[in-house]
């Protein structure tokens, strides 16, 4: 199973999302978050093809076709951090945190 917690930010909503996968393709994926626009994910994508969201383009990706039916912010990381969860657990990409650093000078 791979476990990723995001911040998401100024918000102040922690996401955790999970995803397992027993053969490589079919992900079982699970998000907890107080954020109503996150939470509303989960259960659209319960059970995904990996390979329909690791190899989609943004507008074709079921991942982020669901986040533009729930999500009010276009910056929000969640959806690409569900992407990354998706990839890991069917292993086509390696577990890897991801760093966003935003400098105000």
């Amino acid at each position: 199973m791979i476990t990723v917690t995001v911040d998401a930010g100024i918000c102040g909503f922690v996401s955790t999302i999970r995803a397992e996968s027993d053969d490589g393709q079919t992900v079982r994926v699970s998000i907890d978050s107080k954020c109503e626009s996150v939470a509303a994910l989960g259960p659209e994508l319960a059970a995904c093809d990996a390979y329909s969201i690791a190899f989609a383009k943004y507008g074709a990706s079921p991942v982020y076709q669901a986040a533009d039916r729930h999500f009010k912010h276009g910056a929000c990381p969640v959806p690409a951090t569900v992407v990354k969860a998706v990839e890991a657990a069917a292993n086509l990409a390696l577990p890897k945190d991801v760093i966003m650093n935003i400098v105000k000078q």
